[in-house]
């Protein structure tokens, strides 16, 4: 699958979009103020990530570029998010749970092969 940063970053943003309505209570479509500051830090480490194109999901990587707090906020769209997904964009859901198998599975063998 290997997203483009653009098509990644319209994900992470469609669920903080989705956490944000359900748990803050915001109008579709609007971010709170907290909201607003995990998406530009999402976007922001992103522009930086060292993997560039060929990057792994944050979960499979061994370089950890979010500071804890920011990190655990994220895990917690996340978890919120994730599975809500499947109702409202199933391919996607899908697909990313497809290739978070495989990135695993490939860093496992690598891990073997060392």
């Amino acid at each position: 699958m290997n997203l483009s940063k653009e098509k990644e970053i319209e994900v992470v943003e469609l669920m903080i979009r989705k956490f944000c309505k359900k748990k803050h209570k915001h109008k579709k479509g609007e971010l709170c103020p907290e909201c607003v500051e995990l998406l530009e830090y999402v976007k922001y480490r992103r522009s930086l990530c060292p993997w560039k194109t060929n990057k792994p999901f944050c979960s499979n990587c061994k370089i950890h570029c979010y500071k804890p707090e920011m990190r655990e906020k994220i895990r917690e769209v996340m978890r919120f998010s994730g599975p809500r997904m499947i109702f409202t964009n199933p391919i996607l859901a899908i697909s990313h749970v497809i290739e978070t198998k495989r990135e695993k599975s490939k860093l496992s063998r690598k891990e073997g092969k060392k």
